[in-house]
């Protein structure tokens, strides 16, 4: 009787012709960058604003009382006012 491993066994194969490559792609395009200064709100916690950015993908929002957040841009949680 073989036992078998519930270790990974190496990096995962890309496959640059993948269907899902494009939908990738196709939601990173679709994320508009926030500006610094922004009004923003999120769904738990609540009004703030964009203080800072953290690469392409994610803001800092200050939520008041010196409640900094990292969010992502990505986040359905969060919106643009």
């Amino acid at each position: 009787m073989e036992l078998m491993s519930s270790q990974p066994t190496g990096r995962r194969r890309h496959l640059p012709n993948s269907p899902f490559n494009a939908a990738r792609e196709a939601a990173a395009a679709a994320i508009k960058p926030i500006p610094v200064g922004a009004r923003v709100s999120h769904e738990r916690h609540g009004l703030g604003r964009v203080v800072a950015l953290d690469g392409d993908r994610a803001v800092i929002v200050d939520f008041g009382s010196g409640d900094r957040r990292r969010v992502a841009l990505d986040s359905a949680k969060l919106e643009r006012l």
